[in-house]
């Protein structure tokens, strides 16, 4: 069930008349003035004597604003009140309507038709049906190199193109006219509408993207639909953006702008917050939780999160290339319950599987061992060291994480783990997150800190992150029996035999052990009182146009 952002009904299978919604959005214009554009390159937020600017701490810096080539949260959460999608996740983290006035879908649920809504760019160019179809044919084009490439693949001919095997001008979608978009499933897919809140299925403006290349996504250049429009990037500090005064429903945006500082570490970006520097963090430090709650309470958000942390194996090269005893017996020993008690202290809880155990419609296998004292495993894991032969000859590890206080806190508590069960010595390197990102696409990093926020809620989101050939496969996980299950999954349409095909995936993969999953996330957040409209979620997302803030005199 999906339904609009400005009232809320399901999805009809029949023809829904847009007047009502169209209505509502010229009553809302009609109720407040709209702002001039803002003046390109400039800093000041016009229409207002005392602007409402939100600032916005947003982790590390974003590697890209290109919807396409974006795949960190940091770059995600900008893209996402700069664009607009079909469907965006509306309060609890469902998804709801956006771009698209109403969605006609078909009896057997393969065929959906999309109204948009009457909606222009930021340079005041009418958006068409075509500006989706063309974005998602570059998406899927290998030559695009899109990390997200395969969100797309329950698209009809998505496959096909991936593999290189046919044009992205035979991928299923089309414009039937300028107001409505055709797109055509290989099968039904429960999450579809869900899949499509993510930026990667985003549209873009071809004229924008014809005349200035992968130059496009920059400030002064880049052209947007959604509620603001990107002035400034100021590299190791922070962005800017303005309220876009072409947005369909600028009248309800209630700030003037949104200012995005990037912080390596979660220390940082407290003290950040408690100088006033920024009025909502992306995340909190661990290690002064504690102290947070007590003194910072009343503005602390903690809510269950659809995302894992984990640990990344490189399956490339030596020593977990061809050494599945090795894997399983590193994630053996590694006392995970201690991690969330003793090291992030926030309410996470130990991760045993990949996906989460709060999924809509899924329970996770678990595998036996966890419910082991830790001498059992411990004893277990040396006993896979010497069938693999390397008891008496451990090789020494090298763990890479991004630079923050808790990934150092975590990546010295697995080393010391390791040595105690198992004489593996490791070393640990701390890079720039970018660094770390280009070291784990180049196969040089052999043990790496990643996690995994799901782009929908449903497991599959998650499986398919390790299915061979995916752009995000950081481990290089390549299993065909395991790919099999994937696709057998998502052809399937009955419940109960498709969550039977994923926990079977699950459970393979988990013994294959590219992956060491260590504790599933809770969402953390300051936010100032001034703030308002503030709804946590498991998706984690919460748009800046759906905030407001209060201005006292002389401030911003």
């Amino acid at each position: 069930m999906i339904t609009p952002r400005d009232r809320r009904r399901p999805v009809s299978r029949k023809p829904i008349a847009a007047f009502a919604a169209l209505l509502a959005v010229v009553l809302l214009i009609a109720a407040r003035e709209l702002i001039a554009p803002h003046a390109a390159g400039g800093d000041a937020v016009r229409g207002s004597a005392h602007p409402a600017i939100l600032r916005r701490g947003n982790g590390p810096e974003p590697e890209s604003l290109d919807p396409h080539g974006a795949r960190s949260e940091s770059a995600l959460s900008i893209l996402r009140d700069l664009y607009e999608g079909l469907t965006e996740l509306g309060a609890d983290g469902s998804p709801i309507l956006a771009a698209a006035d109403h969605v006609d879908v078909s009896e057997d649920g393969t065929t959906y038709r999309f109204h948009l809504r009457a909606a222009r760019w930021s340079n005041g160019e009418s958006v068409v049906a075509e500006d989706f179809a063309a974005a998602w044919r570059r998406l899927v084009d290998p030559h695009t190199a899109a990390p997200y490439a395969a969100i797309l693949a329950p698209v009809r001919g998505a496959a096909a193109i991936l593999k290189g095997a046919a044009l992205p001008a035979t991928l299923a979608v089309r414009a039937e006219d300028a107001q409505t978009l055709v797109v055509e499933l290989e099968r039904p897919t429960r999450y579809f509408l869900g899949l499509l809140a993510h930026p990667a299925t985003f549209p873009l403006n071809r004229g924008s993207l014809a005349a200035h290349g992968a130059a496009f996504a920059k400030p002064g250049v880049m052209v947007s639909n959604g509620p603001f429009e990107l002035t400034r990037w100021d590299f190791g500090s922070h962005l800017a953006a303005v309220r876009n005064p072409r947005y369909w429903n600028a009248a309800a945006t209630q700030l003037d702008g949104v200012e995005y500082y990037s912080f390596a570490d979660g220390a940082a970006e407290l003290r950040a917050f408690r100088t006033g520097q920024v009025d909502v963090t992306a995340t909190i430090p661990a290690a002064q939780i504690q102290w947070i709650k007590q003194h910072l309470g009343a503005d602390l958000h903690v809510a269950p999160q659809l995302a894992v942390y984990y640990l990344g194996l490189n399956l490339r090269k030596p020593p977990f290339a061809g050494s599945r005893e090795l894997r399983q017996a590193l994630a053996l020993v590694i006392d995970r319950e201690r991690i969330v008690e003793s090291v992030t202290g926030a309410g996470e809880a130990p991760a045993y599987t990949f996906v989460p155990p709060i999924t809509t419609d899924y329970t996770p296998p678990v595998p036996d061992y966890a419910a082991w004292p830790m001498a059992q495993r411990i004893s277990r894991a040396r006993q896979l060291l010497r069938t693999a032969g390397l008891e008496h000859a451990p090789p020494t590890i090298e763990l890479r994480y991004n630079s923050g206080e808790l990934h150092n806190r975590i990546a010295i508590a697995v080393a010391r783990m390791w040595k105690e069960a198992l004489n593996i010595d490791t070393t640990l390197r701390a890079e720039e997150f970018k660094v770390l990102l280009q070291d784990i696409d180049q196969g040089d990093a052999t043990v790496f800190r990643a996690s995994w926020i799901g782009d929908y809620d449903d497991a599959y989101t998650f499986l398919q992150v390790l299915q061979g050939g995916f752009g995000i496969n950081m481990p290089r996980y390549a299993n065909p029996a395991y790919d099999e299950l994937l696709r057998r999954a998502s052809e399937d349409a009955d419940p109960a035999s498709r969550r039977n095909s994923l926990q079977m995936a699950e459970t393979l993969m988990l013994a294959d052990q590219p992956v060491i999953p260590l504790y599933f996330y809770v969402s953390k957040h300051l936010v100032d009182p001034h703030v308002q409209g503030w709804r946590d979620n498991a998706m984690d997302v919460i748009y800046s146009k759906s905030l407001s803030k209060h201005v006292a005199e002389g401030s911003n």
